[in-house]
């Protein structure tokens, strides 16, 4: 399938080297957008993150880079075919070299993170899924440097790579999701959301994606992600 359809929007994917999948739905769903006027989405792709940002958030600009070409002009494709067309842009650079003009309310990012594999033959998808081109540590400095002073940042990650990542930032976790794939199973995956300045309380929830069953999906997932997926 090269396409992939949401309720209000569509992703065309066919030349993108990594495809719309469960990790950036859930972080477009969960990551708080709430009276934002800037957002930033590092690593766009296909650009879905950012078309769930707009979706939300009806009075946000969005602003999306993208190192790999070919994902930027998909993404300005799919922006462009979207009801919030004038509302997203897209720029084809590494977000260590991006310089706008105004800092961001909300940054999100489902950033490469296979640290310690082994490189798979296909160059476009090593690049989307590992940290030569964007370590942890550039990653954080760009945010730091991007973000507003009262700004969040929001990314999601497999436990061991988050746990990377929260060793190293210079910001401060506020809120964090665990991500189980079956009810009551292993946390595989964390969203966090961080601040520049430490909260007296981080926010901690859990959600699992599904029961015993493939297929049978928890209700907190279902909420979560039913103003998305056309199967809710």
């Amino acid at each position: 399938m090269a396409g992939f359809r949401f309720k209000q929007f569509a992703v065309e994917q066919e030349d993108v080297a990594m495809k719309v999948g469960t990790d950036g739905v859930l972080l477009g769903a969960w990551a708080n957008s709430d009276n934002v006027k800037r957002i930033l989405d590092i690593g766009t792709g296909t650009g879905v993150i950012a078309l769930q940002m707009a979706q939300r958030n009806p009075i946000a600009h969005i602003h999306a880079v993208e190192i790999d070409d070919t994902a930027a002009k998909r993404a300005r494709a799919n922006f462009d075919l979207s009801p919030w067309a004038e509302r997203l842009t897209v720029e084809q650079t590494a977000v260590q070299e991006f310089e706008p003009s105004e800092k961001f309310d909300l940054i999100v990012s489902n950033p490469p993170y296979f640290v310690d594999s082994l490189l798979p033959p296909d160059a476009k998808r090593s690049t989307a899924r590992h940290t030569h081109d964007l370590t942890f540590e550039e990653l954080d400095s760009a945010v730091c440097r991007l973000l507003d002073d009262n700004g969040r940042f929001a990314l999601i990650l497999p436990i061991t790579e988050f746990e990377k990542y929260l060793a190293l930032t210079q910001l401060h976790l506020v809120r964090r999701c665990d991500v189980c794939p079956v009810e009551g199973g292993a946390i595989k995956r964390i969203m966090g959301e961080f601040a520049k300045q430490p909260t007296t309380e981080i926010e901690i929830e859990t959600i699992a994606i599904e029961r015993g069953r493939r297929g049978d999906y928890t209700d907190d997932y279902r909420a979560l992600t039913k103003d998305f997926y056309l199967k809710f």
